[in-house]
């Protein structure tokens, strides 16, 4: 019976790699400080979240087998930070895995604390802010794992490039939290603009020309020094390029296509899938990829690079634009051509079509034929008290003032409650239909996962408080990958089962479930420690739409004591250095 890598005893490997020192890799140390600072992303002048004065923040680039350690310092004034290194394992470092309330405690403003973690895998990642809506507020960068040393890629290509794909508001990420938190709700609305690497343009396209007539705006007239000023990427005609493309939006699901040219996409998630070709991507908040492009169209051309959104109705959100350019063509030559058009925002069929062409590379670990458990997650918009809420199995997210990896750890059972969370939804609710009680409660217990036991996650949508609306969700899992086993329409019934891909499914840590719909993960629990699994919506996550994993954590060996100041465990572990 195959299962994902690393199975318990790579796992153990790559703990005693990590404690005792490895020599398959070097120790990259990085010192960062986050703080505020005035930025004009889409040509407005805003207060951004920046990495030693930068947005995005730098780029962390390690071979696999390397360890990183990034020691952190919180300037800003008023909040705490914690960084959540997205696709890492952190196996054996569960306490690095940076989520807020989960596997550490908030970093206060003028402390540091010290990321140290083991990058075990080649692949396409990036790091990101997660407590509150940080993410929202740009705090985030790529982090990319070479092969490592001595080990060559799957594929060649003659050179590579990072796309952070991400969107933007001009209400502040504070009066969105409160917004959401309210009663009434106040919803801001959908983004301002798309950002490419941290660039849009908001008052001006690089289009307009072929705008006349309709929403027409004004052209950019950019020098290329101008802090919006679109991040144009030079390639040499008839060679292979690899884009690295990942996706931190904090709501937006995004439309990529290059105008002429077409992708083979061969990495998705840091996992190397069955290469396929395509004109276009369709990728969600949380995911990431990598895909192949030859530059063998008209030498004498610059090439659209776009974004747009999909999935939701956001008309008024621009397209996102910067330039293929062909050297030694001018690098601001604008392609003669319109941009490429996105399909119809809700050309669901069109979206899962893409997803259905993400297989497994040949040879690469099958998932075990059969699960020790199932957990059907029902994801439904509910009220609390009049409140808008989201929930799962009727329950809200709320997470506690204590970390759960030492409250578990340490046996502090009055930190969160000890209850066993619903593992599935009465069997007559209609996923078509409004519910009729839409009235949910606010729940931080936790799921108890069997160290090394296989676990199927069964992701059912329904309707959302308003008739006929179904929203689109894009979950991740922390601390491990799984198979995407498959998705369907309606609810999910034990006849789906036998329609599952048990032969080539993609190993993911991020996964959409469509509106109306399931989708079904599996993944085994190798990995201890407490996790996060949870919608990858800024919005939805800080409205509830999570659930808390325990994994084994009593084979969990060491937890810096800084990791844990505060709750219920800083009394009581902070006179000793570790434990």
């Amino acid at each position: 019976m195959g299962t994902l890598k690393p199975n318990s005893s790579m796992s153990i490997i790559l703990v005693m790699f990590f404690v005792f020192g490895s020599s398959l890799g070097k120790t990259l140390h990085h010192k960062w400080e986050v703080a505020y600072m005035f930025g004009a992303p889409d040509c407005l002048e805003d207060v951004v979240m920046a990495i030693n004065g930068q947005f995005p923040g730098p780029t962390i680039r390690a071979k696999a087998g390397d360890t990183v350690i990034v020691e952190l310092t919180n300037n800003l004034f008023t909040e705490g930070v914690v960084i959540h290194w997205h696709g890492i394992r952190q196996i054996g470092t569960p306490w690095a895995d940076g989520t807020a309330a989960i596997s550490q405690c908030a970093i206060n403003p003028g402390e540091s604390f010290t990321y140290k973690f083991l990058v075990d895998k080649a692949g396409t990642y990036f790091y990101h802010g997660h407590l509150g809506m940080q993410r929202s507020a740009g705090l985030y960068g790529p982090l990319i794992v070479d092969v490592a040393k001595g080990k060559k890629e799957e594929f060649h290509y003659n050179g590579e490039f990072n796309l952070l794909l991400s969107d933007w508001w001009h209400e502040n990420v504070h009066h969105q939290e409160v917004g959401l938190s309210s009663k009434p709700f106040h919803w801001i609305g959908e983004p301002n603009s798309l950002l490419l690497n941290g660039r849009g343009q908001y008052n001006c396209s690089l289009a307009a020309k072929y705008m006349k007539g309709k929403n027409s705006v004004a052209d950019c007239n950019f020098k290329g020094n101008e802090v919006c000023a679109p991040s144009i990427f030079s390639v040499q005609p008839n060679k292979t390029y690899r884009l690295r493309i990942a996706s931190v939006t904090a709501l937006a699901s995004i439309h990529f296509s290059i105008g002429g040219h077409k992708m083979m996409v061969v990495e998705a998630d840091g996992n190397y899938v069955e290469p396929f070709e395509t004109e276009e991507l369709f990728i969600y908040s949380g995911e990431t990829y990598s895909v192949l492009i030859k530059t063998n169209q008209n030498q004498s051309h610059n090439y659209w690079i776009s974004t747009s959104i999909i999935a939701r109705n956001a008309s008024a959100t621009p397209q996102g634009l910067t330039i293929l350019n062909y050297l030694p063509n001018p690098s601001l030559k604008l392609p003669n051509y319109p941009p490429p058009t996105p399909p119809i925002w809700n050309n669901f069929s069109k979206f899962k079509s893409f997803s259905n062409k993400i297989l497994s590379k040949t040879g690469t670990p099958k998932p075990p034929t059969t699960p020790n458990r199932r957990i059907y997650l029902l994801n439904t918009q509910n009220y609390i008290d009049g409140y808008i809420k989201w929930a799962l199995n009727n329950v809200s997210l709320v997470l506690t003032s204590t970390p759960y990896l030492g409250a578990m750890k340490f046996g502090l059972k009055n930190s969160f409650n000890q209850s066993n969370p619903p593992e599935n939804f009465p069997p007559n609710y209609d996923v078509m239909k409004q519910a009729i009680n839409p009235n949910s409660s606010y729940g931080n217990g936790v799921y108890r996962i069997n160290f090394n036991s296989t676990v199927d996650l069964i992701l059912q949508n329904a309707n959302a408080l308003a008739m006929n609306v179904s929203e689109l969700h894009p979950w991740h899992l922390h601390g491990h990958d799984f198979w995407v086993l498959g998705h369907g329409e309606g609810k999910f019934s034990e006849g789906d089962y036998g329609k599952l891909n048990l032969k080539n499914p993609p190993a993911r840590n991020s996964a959409v479930i469509f509106p109306f719909g399931w989708t079904v993960l599996r993944f085994v629990a190798d990995n201890a420690g407490v996790w996060a699994f949870h919608c990858h919506l800024e919005p939805h996550l800080h409205m509830g739409m999570g659930v808390v994993l325990a994994v084994g954590v009593d084979r969990v060996k060491t937890v810096p004591n800084e990791a844990m100041a505060c709750g219920h465990t800083a009394k009581r572990f902070m006179n000793t250095k570790h434990r």
